[in-house]
């Protein structure tokens, strides 16, 4: 594999490694720093979660618009850079409200996502690039496995051990592109920056003009919010069912992320090749009706260790939605469209963490009607049955609507 796309690849690693990282350890760090119970930590966990997102969401088509215009190189070097630092500010910090200034500069610099599967779908054929963003989803997942397990590991020595170690890998990795990766953005497709295109709504509705892509953005948004039910209660949901500490959150949360490398990175290929893209999204939906269903219900820790890495089964459905919106769009145009990706995903992220917690708060106070921690999960099911409806509408329908 030549270099440049073993930075990319590592790159996407270390920004799910640097979420994963802090998800077993923030209940017990919202809780030591705002002195509150568990439910009220699931809450501050997801107005964190969502300042994250609205900055994700704010700046995802601006980077988008500055790496077609400056190149991939600078924008993801020197958001690495900046994404060292901030994890060291969120070491530090003593409150809530600097925990929340972190979330704010840690979701402009993950908006970089975005560019990374530019720069993918820069260096990829045609035919190849819904493989390829499934080897970018790979990464995603292997990183979902060692951030998790590590910062599992790491929490037995504190609170702030899993952020020490987040600031260490972004910084290497900038070291590490510095000297490897080549620029993929030349003359012959440069575009100027506009900021009518780099601004999410001006972006969306450039994209959504194009035949049959706004319908798929549509689908890729709900898909997004249903998935957000793992990051935004997971750690909260294994407490309060199954009593779990952040060790064992850790462990299911990487059962999980390697399932997902399995799937994006070797299993999405075998799936592309029968059903093809149409068929893969159609099959992740499904496949995911029947896992958040069966976790919702699950009240066995033994059995949601079996269940948590076969609901990554489902996990090819943003790879085979990202190939098929990459080809309706020109070569100009990929960091615009990554860009506008970023920032559907953030919309969810901004709408996912406080729906989940909310719910999930609503199910596990002391007077709560009916004690249910996977309630999350069946809005997620509710999610995906809508946005399966919508992918298969025909297309002058879902546009007349």
């Amino acid at each position: 594999m030549r270099l440049p796309v073993l930075f990319i690849l590592i790159t996407v690693m270390i920004d799910a490694m640097g979420i994963g990282l802090i998800i077993p350890v923030m209940p017990d760090l919202i809780r030591d720093v705002t002195g509150g119970d568990l439910a009220n930590a699931a809450l501050w966990g997801g107005v964190l979660a969502t300042v994250f997102a609205v900055m994700q969401f704010l700046f995802g088509p601006v980077i988008g618009n500055l790496s077609d215009r400056f190149g991939r190189r600078p924008v993801l070097l020197i958001s690495l850079v900046v994404m060292a630092a901030d994890y060291v500010v969120m070491a530090v910090a003593g409150s809530i409200w600097l925990l929340l200034i972190g979330r704010v500069i840690g979701g402009i610099t993950a908006a970089t996502q975005s560019t990374a599967s530019a720069y993918m779908a820069d260096i990829s054929e045609p035919g190849k690039k819904a493989q390829n963003f499934g080897l970018v989803g790979a990464a995603f997942g292997l990183g979902f496995v060692i951030g998790p397990l590590m910062g599992g590991l790491l929490g037995e020595w504190g609170t702030r051990a899993p952020f020490w170690a987040a600031a260490f890998l972004a910084g290497a990795n900038a070291i590490l592109g510095w000297f490897v990766l080549r620029e993929t953005v030349t003359d012959a497709i440069r575009r100027p920056f506009d900021w009518r295109r780099a601004n999410p709504l001006g972006a969306f509705r450039s994209l959504g003009a194009l035949p049959g892509l706004g319908r798929l953005l549509v689908v890729f948004f709900l898909y997004q919010v249903a998935f957000f039910v793992y990051p935004a209660v997971w750690a909260y949901f294994g407490q309060a069912r199954f009593g779990w500490n952040a060790g064992m959150i850790g462990l299911s949360l990487g059962l999980f992320g390697i399932m997902m490398a399995v799937v994006q990175g070797g299993l999405i290929r075998l799936i592309l090749a029968r059903l093809g893209e149409r068929g893969t999204v159609i099959y992740g939906l499904v496949f995911d009706v029947f896992a958040f269903g069966a976790l919702a219900f699950v009240t066995s820790g033994t059995v949601a260790l079996v269940l948590t890495p076969l609901a990554a089964l489902g996990a090819v459905i943003t790879p085979a939605l990202q190939g098929i919106m990459s080809k309706a769009v020109g070569d100009s145009r990929q960091g615009e469209l990554q860009g506008a990706l970023t920032s559907v995903s953030a919309i969810a992220m901004i709408l996912a963490p406080m729906m989940m917690t909310s719910v999930f708060a609503q199910f596990t106070r002391p007077d709560a009607p009916v004690f249910l921690p996977g309630a999350p999960f069946l809005l997620s099911l509710g999610l995906i049955v809508i946005a399966l409806i919508v992918f298969l509408t025909p297309k002058r329908g879902a546009v007349a609507a």
